[in-house]
């Protein structure tokens, strides 16, 4: 499947509202990153119910029904939560986690719109999802002659999406911040083997368990919360960041100079984490072309080298982290890396 062509969640809607009123739509895309949500809102704002099938929790009669005989021939009853009189969005969710029997039981409902003798009525919109065979979620190969009867849309994860929608909507505040500070950490690739990976949905799970304990969160309750919803980079980063959350350490004041880098040895976790989190605010911050860079990326690239030249002073190992390259970390722009080379030596000559 090509997924050259991606859509954030927030350009999904109009699309929706465009295509998949004539159009059957198939949305790609990892665990946890709110297709299902996407598709109930879509449902509501065009004021229509939405009706969800789990593809992976079906067998065929579930979608033709039972057989009843009248004057002598026989008809199938579909069931009763898909054969309305009035128009639906018809959500089929884990749809090519569906057998080979079910999926062909689609067919027609999703290229006619049709189950036996029964059509779906006018203005009715029909709409799929489905996790990728990378994200070692339960699917199966679909056939092409269903893969053609759609029009397939690869849904990715816009932090910025996310957290807009998470300050309106009563996550909590420790991480709204933390994210704003590593919108890195929002996703992760699902894990190969048994064990939990961050995604947006991941995330309101912890949010909604630091909610439930109040102000004071119990330091083991704390690792279980974090190491039982994300991955284990990622629950480690946000567990230094709750120990440091009520202190000066934040990246924010540490790019406006209100704060240096702390130098003690049992600060090492901070220093770490502030190295982490000045790096993706580089990465987030930073236009890809040099010509691109105006007032406040001028001043962070500014700032930025300063406090990368300082930082290898402290700890090299810590400066080569925000500047090199890692696997699973989207790379700072060429032209501050050179920058950054040519600007070192006058930098570690000025500090003395």
């Amino acid at each position: 499947m090509n997924t050259s062509a991606q859509m954030a969640q927030s350009e999904l809607p109009e699309f929706l509202l465009a295509v998949a009123l004539t159009r059957p739509v198939f949305i790609w895309g990892q665990p946890g990153i709110g297709k299902s949500a996407l598709v109930e809102q879509f449902a509501d704002s065009v004021g229509l119910p939405c009706v969800s099938l789990l593809g992976s929790q079906l067998a065929p009669e579930d979608l033709i029904g039972v057989p009843q005989i009248e004057n002598g021939t026989s008809f199938f009853c579909p069931p009763r939560m898909i054969a309305r009189a009035e128009p639906y969005v018809l959500f089929l969710d884990e749809l090519n986690g569906a057998t080979q029997d079910v999926q062909r039981s689609f067919y027609s409902l999703i290229h006619d719109r049709r189950l036996g003798e029964y059509k779906l009525p006018a203005g009715s919109v029909v709409i799929g999802a489905g996790n990728r065979a990378q994200d070692h979620a339960i699917t199966r190969q679909v056939s092409s002659a269903l893969l053609n009867r759609m029009v397939h849309v690869h849904l990715r994860v816009s932090h910025r999406d996310w957290l807009a929608w998470a300050k309106v909507n009563g996550i909590h505040e420790a991480v709204i911040d933390y994210l704003g500070q590593r919108p890195d950490h929002l996703l992760s690739p699902a894990a190969p083997h048994e064990a939990p990976f961050s995604t947006p949905r991941s995330w309101h799970m912890v949010s909604d368990a630091l909610t439930a304990f109040g102000p004071q969160v119990p330091a083991g309750s704390l690792a279980a919360i974090a190491f039982g919803c994300l991955s284990d980079h990622h629950a480690q980063s946000f567990i230094t960041y709750w120990k440091t959350r009520d202190t000066a350490y934040r990246v924010t004041a540490l790019i406006k100079g209100d704060i240096s880098w702390p130098r003690a040895p049992e600060e090492a976790d901070v220093r770490y984490f502030l190295a982490q989190s000045l790096r993706a605010q580089l990465v987030k911050e930073l236009p890809a072309s040099r010509e691109a860079v105006s007032g406040r990326s001028d001043e962070l690239r500014h700032r930025a080298k300063e406090l990368i030249t300082s930082l290898a002073g402290i700890q090299i190992e810590l400066a080569q982290l925000v500047v090199g390259s890692a696997d699973g970390l989207e790379d700072l722009p060429d032209w501050f890396i050179t920058e950054m080379v040519r600007d070192l030596p006058r930098l570690a000559k000025a500090r003395g």
